[in-house]
């Protein structure tokens, strides 16, 4: 898209070119508002600082950490998850097994968290990326228009 938008500030610059009159100054009458003073331009693109502070990316995301240390902590202080009766082995294996099984949940959950974070990130930038298609889409047919204009003349 970037590219696209560069190219078209290219054609644009050609086409202005093309319609003065006798290579000198633009006619009046055939004077075009620039497109990337528009609105439309300014919210899609800013203000032309491609790398801005804001967009510049400086680390990389970090590893999702295993919450597994403060899990059984928590099922601990409760009591655990199952009331003894016997105090036996069977009760030790189903307290552990128990715990095991809500680690597992957890680390699922975080990755359900971390999974629907990176889902949003990826919304954000297919929004970013259909604004800038719209944007070039209407820059593109501005410029068809122009051309279409000098040919027939």
């Amino acid at each position: 898209m970037d590219q696209i938008n560069k190219d078209m500030r290219e054609a644009e610059k050609t086409l202005t070119e093309l319609n003065k009159c006798c290579g000198l100054c633009v006619c009046p009458c055939n004077r075009t508002k620039n497109f990337e003073s528009s609105k439309a331009y300014k919210a899609t693109w800013g203000d032309g600082e491609d790398n801005s502070p804001s967009n510049v990316v400086s680390k990389q995301p970090g590893r999702v950490t295993n919450g597994q240390p403060q899990q059984p902590a928590t099922g601990a202080v409760s009591g655990g998850y199952i009331k003894r009766i016997t105090n036996d082995a069977r009760e030790d294996e189903m307290e552990e097994n128990l715990t095991q099984v809500g680690s597992i949940l957890g680390n699922l959950k975080n990755m359900a968290l971390e999974m629907g974070n990176e889902i949003e990130a990826q919304n954000r930038k297919i929004d970013r990326i259909t604004e800038k298609a719209d944007t070039n889409n209407d820059r593109i047919d501005i410029a068809n228009a122009r051309a279409k204009k000098l040919i027939d003349s």
